[in-house]
């Protein structure tokens, strides 16, 4: 794979610049393959050697690239080397790529890539990732969607690497809305609407109290007055929420089911009520805890004594806030888990928010905080379905794969399956991720239905449509091929793009684990699948000499491979017939 060839040209280069080869490894990348042209298989950039090269102008650069070059010699491994613009580009012996690369990737499997040099020395650490984090008695808002997709790829991304990942919905099963739902539910809630559909008539009766409250101010007393009953253990109000909350995640795993996604722990705010009365007593014992006029306990985070920034943690009434359950939840969670490293995926608006918990933690002499992470992402703008504006995941998820199945039962090619509803969905969901992962996580989106579902084009229906078609070309033909592969077969232009691009898989691995933006590996996938989809037209399998067929057949099945390992990493479920 890459790895050997890395190596290689490092150690040519350093005997020239008297550097150990370790340290030239990760400046050699694999080039991408170009549509217009042929391109080196490596590429080094002259600047990353030169140690000043702020007084380097563009001549000294490619001066130092040529000469570089003049000294380089070809070997078994490197059949020509020659200088680009500020560049040393590297040609492997075409052979010997084709063998290497196709023997990695099926030896490895689902770990090709993932067990290159670029990830040597790679301490395993424990990690903590919590994600998704819906509201109780309130169905699952799409809005959750985002979070649900983008902490389960970091954690397959981390699990595949090795280190120990635990996976945590923090759920939202505390504070004042509870306070409002209590009382909304003894005003206007009904037993058998609560029984026949629990979220939606929660959902119904929490925005009718909302808006009852507006104009009445003796209900904003009665939730105050309900929330406060809870966290003073009034079994009646907590019977309550506790069947709230039952129902609510009784919901919620169906979801998660239809997403694929699993969760280690299921925690929640209500675990931490009575932890959070001790991170009180802990900031007031270390004289951190202020008193407003009126009459909120608060945090100064301003640096200076003047309040000018500051974090509440107690409201006026005693009762506690989000900040000081999440400040005795990660706590508690390094007890628990002693973690290197905990990331919280939750949208850019709570920015603020885990700015001040991770500095009320440094305050009270947590180091440990300086582990803490918040991955912030953007919001999407104009799901809607055909109904109007989109509340909840169950209807988007329906309509995907409503629309999916319509899709399918049009095209002319789509194979008899055993599920179809199963497969709409899981090709639903591709598209919906793709959509969404295709941009850096930060950016907010506009949702479109019609680029989601386009069966060409860079979406998660070409993906998975590649891979069917991959699928029925080993099934067509069967694996009798792959015993024994003839390299010089595979020598084509679109053979040889293929293999130049399946060298990339461990460089674009590394990029995403270690600013863990998923676009990386989604642009990559897209890239295959259309090389993939060009080889498919010209290199026929059928009516082509037995070493021919059999050699571009393995070429195909490392394709699938390699597409299968990236889409599961995204959350994807790859589907063999659609």
């Amino acid at each position: 794979m890459a790895c050997a060839f890395r190596r290689s040209i490092a150690c040519q280069l350093s005997r020239i610049l008297a550097l150990p080869p370790e340290s030239l490894i990760k400046s050699i990348s694999a080039v991408p393959v170009s549509k217009k042209e042929e391109v080196a298989d490596f590429q080094l950039s002259v600047d990353s050697l030169l140690e000043d090269n702020n007084h380097q102008s563009k001549l000294d650069t490619q001066d130092h690239a040529r000469r570089l070059a003049e000294k380089l010699k070809c070997d078994t491994v490197v059949t020509a080397i020659s200088a680009g613009p500020g560049t040393l580009n590297f040609k492997i012996n075409r052979e010997l790529l084709t063998k290497a690369v196709l023997q990695q990737v099926i030896e490895d499997g689902s770990k090709y890539g993932l067990k290159s040099e670029l990830f040597s020395g790679l301490p395993q650490k424990k990690i903590v990732v919590e994600f998704s984090s819906p509201n109780v008695a309130k169905k699952f808002h799409v809005g959750h969607l985002r979070s649900t997709i983008i902490g389960n790829f970091i954690a397959n991304l981390k699990g595949a690497l090795g280190h120990q990942v635990t996976r945590i919905n923090y759920i939202g099963d505390w504070g004042m809305q509870f306070g409002l739902l209590g009382t909304g539910f003894q005003l206007f809630g009904y037993e058998e609407k609560l029984q026949s559909n629990p979220l939606q008539h929660l959902f119904d009766v929490y925005v009718q109290v909302n808006k009852e409250a507006t104009d009445d101010k003796n209900i904003a007393k009665l939730a105050h007055e309900f929330f406060h009953r809870l966290e003073l253990g009034d079994m009646q109000a907590l019977s309550l929420w506790q069947r709230f909350r039952d129902l609510s995640i009784e919901e919620y795993i169906q979801i998660y089911k239809r997403l694929g996604i699993y969760f280690d722990e299921y925690s929640g705010e209500s675990f931490y009520r009575e932890k959070s009365q001790d991170v009180l007593k802990l900031l007031d014992s270390k004289g951190l805890l202020q008193k407003t006029i009126t009459g909120n306990v608060v945090v100064d985070l301003s640096g200076t004594g003047d309040l000018s920034s500051v974090c509440t943690v107690m409201r006026s009434d005693g009762t506690s806030l989000y900040a000081t359950r999440d400040l005795a939840a990660a706590i508690d969670r390094m007890d628990k888990y002693n973690f290197d490293s905990m990331i919280y995926v939750a949208d850019k608006g709570q920015k603020r928010h885990f700015q001040q918990v991770f500095q009320i933690l440094k305050i009270m002499g947590y180091e440990w905080a300086e582990r803490c992470q918040h991955v912030p992402f953007g919001i999407v703008k104009g799901m809607k379905t055909r109904r109007g504006d989109v509340t909840f995941l169950e209807d988007v998820l329906n309509e995907v794969q409503s629309r999916m199945l319509q899709n399918m039962a049009s095209i002319k090619t789509t194979k008899k399956m055993e599920n179809p509803q199963e497969t709409a969905e899981r090709v639903g969901l591709a598209a919906l991720i793709i959509q969404d992962f295709r941009g850096l996580l930060l950016s907010d989106y506009q949702f479109s239905w019609d680029r989601v579902f386009q069966s060409r084009g860079d979406t998660g229906v070409f993906l998975q449509y590649t891979h069917a078609r991959l699928c029925s070309l080993e099934e067509t033909f069967g694996c009798g091929y792959l015993n024994d592969v003839n390299v010089a077969c595979l020598q084509e232009p679109q053979s040889v793009s293929i293999l130049q691009h399946l060298l990339r898989f461990d460089e674009v691995l590394y990029k995403s684990s270690q600013d863990l933006q998923p676009k990386h590996i989604v642009s990559y996938l897209l890239t295959l699948s259309h090389l993939a989809a060009m080889a498919h037209k010209t290199l026929q399998v059928k009516d082509s000499p037995a070493d021919v067929a059999g050699a571009r057949l393995h070429l195909f099945k490392a394709v699938r491979s390699v597409l299968a390992n990236g889409m599961k990493l995204l959350g994807i479920i790859p589907v063999c017939r659609m």
